[in-house]
């Protein structure tokens, strides 16, 4: 049986697959991005939990990250239509199907990174903060 984390992370990356881009989890990024974009999921990191007694809970904000890439000659414009439907994804269940508390994304890190004897690519990394709170914390 799957963790909590575990079935956040895949309900995470079930959510994306909804986009028109093309969604992975924990890859390279390839050597050709799809015309439509790519988001690749990054599963990040739990933090440290706030714990709560009586019941034993261990309450985490965890810290996963979706990088998203396109490349074409309309870049900019494609980059901000893959971030707002991730935003509109996100928005539509806030809890992934009441399996978290809340999941919120944060401001976009963008860059463009050259590529050699082809169009150069633009990429964001978008911090995704997934609340949740599980009985062990490695279960």
């Amino acid at each position: 049986m799957p963790t909590p984390r575990e079935t956040i992370l895949a309900a995470l990356h079930a959510r994306l697959s909804v986009l028109p881009a093309t969604a992975l989890r924990g890859e390279v990024l390839p050597e050709r991005v799809p015309a439509d974009g790519l988001m690749i999921l990054r599963d990040g990191e739990p933090g440290e939990p706030e714990v709560t007694l009586s019941p034993l809970r261990y309450h985490y904000q965890h810290r996963a990250e979706i990088e998203a890439v396109v490349q074409g000659s309309d870049r900019d414009a494609a980059l901000d239509t893959l971030v707002a439907g991730l935003g509109a994804a996100l928005a539509a269940d806030r809890t992934l199907g009441g399996l978290c508390d809340w999941v919120e994304a944060e401001a976009p890190r963008v860059v463009d990174l050259p590529v050699e004897g082809a169009a150069s690519l633009k990429a964001a990394v978008i911090p995704v903060m997934l609340h949740f709170s599980t009985a062990d914390p490695l279960g």
